[in-house]
């Protein structure tokens, strides 16, 4: 028999190493899973089973649990780092006992309400970590008499329209268009829909709260005191603490409202509608939601950019004919282009256009779709792009390949509403927010690399059109490309790279209030709030005891109508990779991909300045 070679022997030993250390690993997992429970059970009352409601890796039902909420395909890899233990609480109670427990033995939490995250923050971490999983506390009262709504975090936005909708025809919110959205996350990154325009953000309506803070205690906005309740409205989820819920002030909305949708090629002059659309779109009446959707398509052969505006008017069509035929000739809206139909139906139309004439019922799916491979970034824009800066977006958009843009109309309401009075600082000033979008169904690294190569030459394509020190950016449209907090750090310098576009001058007094209640940083996620350095728990803000803000942020509920585009950074992430080497890849590749497209982007700069000069 032939003696085993050198080779041989040194692959048998890194096996042997490799299996011991994943062992030994299981192991931990296996104790500190152990220790977990007990202290969960010896934190609720015994009658409530919670053990019932925690699902270990090697629970029967964990890989359903965890993937039924995962609305980003490339955070459903077996690369992708995995919970040690999920937590389904049914009741306030093992929210408290699970942010108690986790804090004892050391783990990180994570918080998921809707998992619409577009980075996938509420459910993914390289750090070993917990998932507090809120599906389950989903309550919703709706009290028609003094216009308001009592949400849990875990309810969903189409849950809530459904509420309201059973209680009154003439009442609505003003929030996202995508009804799979978890409430929690949408109000803690702020929130926006087509009513934006009319009654500005979502957390402008919302007058309570209540939060499970780092020492488990429950508080509502008297007791945490009004730093903190401002911070949880819109300064993210995952910083502060855990939201349980909201109390909300709905909007009168009229019996009849109208919906349309336009569509233009590069042949049927849109470059000269989407022109006019910025300086319509923000400044016309305050009833009327105008989305703008660029997209590169093929027509008859050839490349083209198809300009679509989706819209909503709170009023019937005549006047809405009446209006646009005054204000936006170029558009040529008829009357024949027009639906009228209810609040409630708009809502669907939005989500769906086929869904028009439906049971309201459809608004309670929590899962209609398969998740889709997908990347978001965002800007936004302060001054009017002339038409030859368009012609030449244009053509770097169909160069890119299928990248599209979403230009969502600001003014009105925003505009009056100071930048300090919530967390959300972008109101006045703004024209309109930028959504970068792509979506694929390839799945595997060449896949993921081509994609994100592409929405990233377009984002850097933009530059010379959007805000700038800083270029602001929309948290409920989690980047990551932006920056990143390291593992383990709880560092104000990488805090500040994405905070300050985030937030703007916000993001100092949420540093005060995050180091005021939560000090310890227990609350964390790769973009959460720092706090401050070398200072000793006193930064001037009052805190009725600690915070919270339900952590799966986001993804705002504005979805791209049929706007097949998205894409997102796995980039270079091998099978069987660690968590922290998962993360480490990501950046990696993103600061390789600057590096590369560096010198092409000073070119197309110059270009451009020269072409608009």
């Amino acid at each position: 028999m032939a003696k085993p070679t050198l080779l041989a022997f040194l692959l048998i030993l890194i096996f042997n190493i490799t299996s011991s250390s994943f062992s030994a690993t299981a192991a931990g997992d296996d104790s500190v899973y152990e220790s977990f429970l007990q202290c969960l059970e010896s934190n609720t009352n015994p009658q409530e089973e919670i053990s019932k409601l925690v699902y270990s890796q090697s629970s029967t039902s964990y890989t359903s649990v965890l993937r039924a909420y995962i609305r980003n395909a490339r955070y459903n890899t077996s690369a992708t780092p995995k919970p040690v233990v999920i937590v389904t609480p049914t009741q306030i109670s093992h929210v408290q006992a699970t942010v108690i427990c986790t804090k004892k033995v050391g783990y990180q939490l994570k918080i998921r309400s809707g998992g619409h995250d577009y980075d996938g923050i509420s459910y993914v971490s390289d750090m070993p970590f917990f998932v507090l999983d809120m599906f389950n506390l989903r309550s919703i009262e709706v009290n028609v008499n003094d216009e308001s709504a009592t949400v849990q975090a875990g309810a969903t936005l189409g849950e809530l329209y459904y509420k309201i909708w059973e209680s009154s025809k003439v009442h609505g919110f003003p929030a996202g268009i995508c009804p799979t959205v978890g409430v929690g996350g949408h109000l803690s990154g702020a929130g926006y829909g087509n009513m934006l325009r009319k009654y500005g953000l979502s957390v402008d309506h919302v007058v309570d709260a209540e939060i499970v803070d780092v020492n488990g205690k429950l508080l509502d906005r008297k007791a945490m005191g009004e730093d903190l309740f401002w911070a949880i409205r819109g300064g993210g989820g995952g910083s502060f603490g855990v939201i349980i819920s909201y109390k909300i002030k709905l909007v009168s909305v009229p019996e009849t409202v109208t919906v349309f949708r336009a569509e233009r090629t590069l042949e049927q002059n849109a470059t000269d509608v989407v022109y006019k659309w910025q300086l319509v779109a923000p400044q016309t009446s305050n009833d009327l939601f105008m989305r703008m959707l660029l997209q590169p398509v093929t027509r008859n052969g050839n490349q083209t950019i198809r300009a679509s505006i989706v819209a909503l008017y709170l009023g019937n069509s005549d006047s809405l004919v009446a209006l646009l035929g005054k204000e936006f000739p170029e558009l040529g809206l008829k009357k024949e282009d027009c639906n009228e139909t209810s609040w409630i139906q708009s809502v669907m139309w939005w989500d769906e256009s086929q869904n028009l004439g439906k049971s309201p019922d459809v608004l309670l799916d929590r899962n209609p779709n398969d998740a889709n491979f997908l990347k978001r970034k965002s800007d936004y824009v302060q001054n009017p792009i002339s038409k030859d800066g368009l012609e030449w977006l244009w053509k770097k958009m169909i160069e890119v390949g299928k990248t599209g843009l979403v230009f969502n109309p600001y003014g009105g309401r925003m505009n009056e509403i100071p930048a300090s009075e919530t967390p959300f600082p972008h109101r006045a000033g703004n024209l309109f927010k930028v959504q970068y979008s792509v979506n694929w169904e390839e799945a595997g690294s060449e896949a993921d690399k081509n994609f994100m190569t592409q929405i990233r030459r377009l984002y850097s394509y933009m530059t010379p059109f959007v805000s700038k020190n800083p270029r602001s950016t929309y948290l409920n449209y989690r980047d990551l490309d932006i920056g990143v907090m390291e593992a383990g750090k709880d560092s104000f310098e990488q805090g500040s790279v994405y905070g300050y576009k985030y937030f703007n001058d916000n993001f100092d007094r949420l540093v005060k209030v995050k180091t005021a209640v939560d000090p310890e940083n227990f609350f964390r996620n790769e973009q959460s709030i720092p706090t401050l350095p070398n200072v000793e728990h006193d930064s001037g803000v009052t805190a009725g005891g600690s915070t919270s803000s339900d952590n799966d942020l986001i993804s705002d509920g504005l979805v791209v109508l049929s706007l097949g585009s998205e894409d997102m950074a796995k980039t270079g992430c091998e099978l069987g990779a660690s968590p922290k080497a998962f993360f480490n890849q990501k950046r990696q590749a993103a600061s390789m991909q600057k590096k590369n497209e560096a010198h092409n982007l000073k070119q197309e700069k110059e270009a451009l300045a020269h072409h608009i000069s």
